[in-house]
């Protein structure tokens, strides 16, 4: 079944698209999730409903995992899970901006299988399979294969530069932005920049699709302590995240003083 996973993926993401554009991100009513958790609009639920829909009754013996779901402590009893993120970016949802994205993946035993993080107002789809690589709108992408150097990139938030984080002083490289975690990764997956990094708990449905497509195309990804990243985890966070080719990975890695080798 796994095997047919990712076009089943393909198709939710667009349908969720289609959902999502379907509300104007400034005038969508929105509020704030407790403990400061960040907005969420009534695009998110919908999105998320029709996700749940469309995933859930094709695979209904997997769990489930959503930013937008009342977590179930029975996922954990399953060995197939789906991960979502309805609308990852939602603050550049709500300002009209087009830099937010769907992201869904499943997880088999902890590992990401298949995975989709799909941008609609930019018409960009990312698409991974275990063992399959990883394509941009039906198009194979490759990690960079370029060393690290003062000319790279890395996609992180402005407190990661602070020296406090790095042992042997703050990496020369050019630090870019963009609000969906998801979308990083993927656009480190595709080449376009050479690292991700965030140092903060991450959320895994911000993390989980785009950990495979970084992998798939060629890529190492690991928490800020260089250990695997592992999915359906009883409390849904991850320890940072660092991504990048191989050897990009492992001079930003090695340099961070949480790293241990």
């Amino acid at each position: 079944m796994l095997a047919a996973d990712l076009p089943l993926l393909i198709d939710a993401a667009r349908i969720a698209g289609r959902v999502a554009t379907s509300f104007a991100g400034a005038t969508a009513t929105r509020w704030d999730k407790p403990d400061n958790a960040g907005p969420v609009t009534e695009a998110d639920l919908a999105v998320n409903d029709a996700l749940s829909a469309t995933l859930r009754t094709a695979r209904p013996d997997y769990g489930w995992l959503s930013e937008e779901t009342e977590d179930d402590a029975t996922r954990l009893s399953r060995d197939t899970v789906f991960i979502i993120d309805p609308i990852d970016g939602t603050r550049s949802f709500v300002e009209g901006s087009k830099t937010w994205a769907i992201s869904i993946a499943i997880a088999h035993l902890s590992q990401i299988t298949t995975a989709v993080v799909y941008l609609p107002l930019r018409n960009r789809l990312y698409a991974a399979a275990h063992g399959a690589g990883a394509s941009l709108n039906g198009q194979p992408i490759a990690v960079s294969e370029a060393a690290i150097s003062p000319a790279s990139t890395m996609l992180a938030a402005r407190p990661i530069m602070d020296p406090k984080h790095w042992g042997d002083g703050t990496p020369d490289i050019a630090r870019h932005y963009r609000p969906s975690l998801a979308y990083r990764l993927a656009l480190v997956g595709e080449g376009r920049f050479d690292a991700m990094l965030t140092l903060r708990p991450s959320w895994e449905w911000d993390i989980a699709a785009g950990a495979l497509i970084i992998t798939e195309a060629g890529g190492t990804i690991t928490d800020q302590t260089g250990a695997p990243l592992r999915f359906n985890n009883p409390h849904p966070t991850l320890n940072g995240v660092v991504a990048g080719s191989g050897p990009v990975h492992g001079a930003l890695a090695s340099r961070l003083k949480t790293y241990r080798a």
